[in-house]
């Protein structure tokens, strides 16, 4: 099964578009940081982010969800909400030590092509929506965009924008794009 990284900005409208896209019948992965940071503050941490441990722990979790992913009957390719280069990339703009556990999960996706090296790239909205989860500015999150596209750039990804627009819109790009990879059904 092929597996696809669906990413971008905080507040870009990803989880809107993975959900349009579970509704299409693909196996959507869920986003491992919004779960690490929901279980800090449920266990009384009000900013895990500021944790030294905090990108560890969503690296793990990443790979327990790349090694046990929910797989649909009959989907026939997986979307990842985020991935280790995105836990690489939120590493370097929290100016936290990248853990030898995520350099090492990052070395073996791109050793064993667990990913399909086109990434979707969903594009910013023009605004980002505060939440628990999400507290950083609209400027903060352009910050954060440009660090995650070098990033998969520089591990050797190559980027698909899908620019903004309503959620079907986004998604039925997402979906004629993973399309031309998966061949006849």
């Amino acid at each position: 099964m092929k597996r696809f990284i669906l990413t971008g900005a905080p507040g870009a409208g990803k989880t809107s578009v993975l959900r349009a896209l579970d509704d299409q019948g693909y196996a959507v992965v869920a986003e491992a940081a919004t779960d690490v940071i929901a279980a800090g503050q449920a266990g009384g941490t009000g900013e895990p982010w500021l944790e030294t441990r905090f990108t560890q722990a969503i690296a793990e979790l990443q790979r327990d969800r790349q090694e046990q992913p929910p797989v649909r009957p009959g989907a026939r390719a997986q979307v990842f909400d985020r991935s280790p280069v995105c836990t690489l990339a939120l590493a370097r703009y929290l100016t936290h030590p990248v853990p030898t556990a995520l350099s090492g999960e990052i070395d073996r996706i791109l050793a064993d092509g667990v990913y399909e090296r086109q990434v979707l790239f969903v594009r910013p909205l023009g605004f980002c929506a505060p939440t628990a989860a999400r507290r950083i500015s609209y400027e903060d999150s352009l910050v954060f965009e440009r660090i995650h596209e070098e990033e998969y750039i520089r591990l050797g990804f190559e980027i698909f924008d899908i620019p903004p627009g309503p959620v079907g819109q986004r998604a039925a790009l997402a979906d004629r794009y993973i399309r031309t990879f998966l061949g006849p059904e």
